[in-house]
């Protein structure tokens, strides 16, 4: 009997060991799930680190670095849970797979955007999820009750130099 639970003990202990060590958030829109790099399609998160910059919003006078923040968001909704998700046909133009990813069937794009950490990026997405973000926009939630600039916007000012 001993033998049988330590046999147990020792299987769940690996099994979990490896969900973790198979997963890493890269950002709020990026993740590394079994060694492939995942980019969530249809939204896009403030950038945690892009050019040697770091996003900055805007909570009444504070400074937040709101990548790290819609990082933190997904962190969090993944929790110990398993990642799976659907695959687009095609790469992006940085060969990322593009996905929709789910924890516990739910899918963790839409939950960003409604909530209000990611948004609805329409020039991939076909405006997917566009009532998710006024919902989210409508009700003042995460990023909606800052100041601060599309993530896509914002990445244009860095490669400008504008920033």
């Amino acid at each position: 009997m001993n033998k049988i639970l330590l046999s147990l003990i020792f299987i769940l202990i690996s099994f979990n060991y490896s969900l973790a060590y198979d997963l890493k958030v890269i950002d709020g829109d990026t993740i590394i799930l079994n060694g492939e790099k995942i980019r969530f399609s249809g939204i896009d998160t403030p950038e945690s680190y892009y050019r040697g910059k770091k996003q900055i919003c805007y909570d009444d006078n504070t400074e937040v670095f709101c990548g790290d923040l819609s990082k933190k968001i997904l962190v969090e909704r993944i929790g110990n849970n398993k990642v799976s998700c659907i695959k687009e046909k095609k790469p992006d133009k940085y060969k990322r797979i593009l996905a929709e990813c789910f924890v516990n069937n739910k899918s963790l794009s839409r939950y960003l955007v409604r909530s209000g950490y990611a948004f609805d990026y329409s020039y991939y997405s076909k405006k997917k999820f566009a009532e998710d973000q006024e919902y989210a926009k409508n009700n003042n939630l995460g990023l909606w009750k800052m100041k601060f600039d599309y993530p896509w916007t914002w990445r244009k000012k860095v490669r400008e130099k504008k920033i």
